[in-house]
């Protein structure tokens, strides 16, 4: 008889010890459910922020662990890339990013947006450079990029040039591909040039400059119109 009071004991210490352990399970699952964590700060070398199935939609990162890029679902090949955002789309592929540093000799930022399937179309950029000589370039850049060479044949090209390893066949490949519109052209700039002109620079479908509007360092006001040849247009 005694013995079975005791095996009765234990099972009424065991069934509140269990029924306590399952009333803080619910619990926190619950607290977990309807609340979001709070921190005052956090130290992290980078953040993934992913789709409730894992589709990677951006990147928050220092520079070492800096994402190297998207294509069709498929990392590219690692390369050194400076601290900031990648933003990804729904294809898998990147699509536009905020990257920046600056150091004793150099700074710079940029924000790009990326046309789909390929390279930056958008760009506002501040680049800067130290010593006597300093040079200051800040503004809005846009391109064109064509619709039938996407970035997947673009990288497959670049590769295919340093493979030649040869200089000067390497600059008449990139010269081929440019001539072709393969590489995309810069249309369009808004700022301040390196030389101290503030204006609007806008460039034809080859990538030549064709009409300036812009102040100099003088405060001499111009208006250019450049033929296709490099020659103002009086």
């Amino acid at each position: 008889m005694e013995k079975l009071i005791r095996e009765v004991r234990i099972l009424k210490i065991y069934a509140v010890v269990l029924t306590v352990l399952c009333a803080m399970f619910f619990f926190l699952a619950f607290k977990n459910q309807s609340s979001n964590e709070r921190f005052k700060e956090i130290d992290v070398e980078r953040i993934n922020i992913v789709e409730k199935d894992g589709t990677l939609k951006m990147v928050i990162s220092n520079k070492e662990r800096q994402h190297p890029g998207l294509v069709n679902h498929k990392e590219m090949n690692p390369r050194e890339r400076e601290a900031g955002l990648i933003f990804f789309n729904s294809m898998g592929d990147e699509c536009g990013g905020l990257v920046y540093d600056g150091n004793e000799k150099e700074s710079g930022m940029a924000y790009s947006v990326d046309q789909r399937n390929t390279d930056q179309i958008m760009q506002l950029q501040y680049s800067e450079s130290a010593g006597k000589d300093k040079k200051r370039v800040y503004g809005l850049k846009l391109w064109d990029r064509p619709d039938d060479f996407p970035m997947e044949y673009l990288i497959k090209a670049a590769d295919s040039i340093k493979k030649l390893n040869n200089p000067e066949a390497s600059r008449k490949a990139f010269a081929q591909l440019k001539e072709k519109r393969r590489l995309g052209s810069e249309r369009f700039f808004a700022g301040k040039t390196a030389n101290g002109d503030v204006g609007i620079f806008i460039r034809d479908t080859n990538g030549k400059v064709r009409l300036k509007l812009y102040i100099d360092k003088n405060n001499q006001t111009h208006i250019e119109n450049i033929d296709e040849n490099g020659n103002l247009v009086k």
